[in-house]
């Protein structure tokens, strides 16, 4: 069945240690037949993606690494037209020979995930092995699972990993049945819906109001209180429509049409009127 890899999000905590280890191994190295040396400037065959959510002062920061997805049908090697110069080895690693590449740029332009990139120094493209010449030499690992500090990245037999990734997730979902990648994310950041409810007669933060949310799409009502700081969240949400009602002291605000699909939310400071 091959190798997978499994990154656990909810314990990145952003250091680029991967990031790091995938430069040193590649920059000034020549793996041939694997991988010619990677360019020290304008290419990160993996790379740490950082998203800030939401606006001051409600703001949390996403960090997922991004490399190649090494896809069961992988839409590079259907693009290539030179015979085994972009291949699928035993293992599920997606190579791109350096010796056979002519550089006629057509992986990366078919690539869906741009983690492909071109050397024109060299005229070759160029992208993550998954380290395939250290697995070849008896490594374990990748050098970026190896090098993580926090154990959030795996590269396992997929056997072994099925029940890890059965509640995992791909990086664009809606091309998944095309593609079929080999990486997979653990707690993936879902959407918020946050605020700050006060009073503006006594210019106090309202303490233990309640805030319910709805789903235009159906399903319970989620619920909660604000804090003593006057703070509401609503965490992992779907993407949707949803609908805010703030109550307390007999008095109701209410918010529409709060669409998370666009972004994560917040709401800012909102009076109780």
């Amino acid at each position: 069945m091959g190798k997978v890899f499994v990154i656990d999000l909810s314990i990145c905590n952003g250091c680029h240690t991967c990031q790091f280890a995938c430069k040193d191994e590649h920059c000034g190295n020549d793996w041939t037949p694997i991988a010619k040396p990677q360019p020290e400037i304008g290419q990160f065959w993996l790379k740490l993606e950082e998203r800030v959510r939401g606006t001051v002062p409600k703001v949390k920061v996403a960090y997922r690494p991004h490399l190649c997805m090494h896809c069961d049908d992988a839409p590079c090697i259907e693009s290539c037209p030179i015979p085994g110069a972009l291949y699928k080895r035993d293992d599920g690693l997606v190579v791109i020979d350096p010796v056979k590449c002519t550089g006629c740029r057509n992986c990366p332009d078919a690539c869906p995930y741009n983690v492909i990139y071109f050397n024109e120094d060299l005229n070759i493209a160029q992208k993550c092995t998954g380290c395939a010449h250290l697995i070849d030499s008896g490594w374990k690992e990748p050098r970026c699972v190896d090098a993580c500090p926090t154990l959030c990245m795996k590269f396992m037999e997929e056997e072994e990993a099925k029940e890890l990734i059965k509640d995992a997730e791909v990086w664009m979902p809606e091309i998944k049945d095309q593609t079929k990648p080999r990486v997979y994310y653990l707690n993936m950041p879902k959407k918020f819906i946050a605020g700050t409810l006060y009073d503006p007669a006594e210019e106090e933060v309202m303490i233990g109001a309640t805030a319910t949310l709805k789903s235009a799409a159906g399903g319970d009502p989620l619920t909660t209180e604000t804090d003593s700081y006057g703070d509401f969240w609503f965490e992992d949400l779907p993407d949707g429509v949803y609908s805010l009602e703030l109550q307390a002291d007999g008095k109701v605000t209410t918010f529409t049409d709060l669409n998370t699909a666009e972004a994560d939310i917040n709401l800012g400071d909102i009076p109780l009127t």
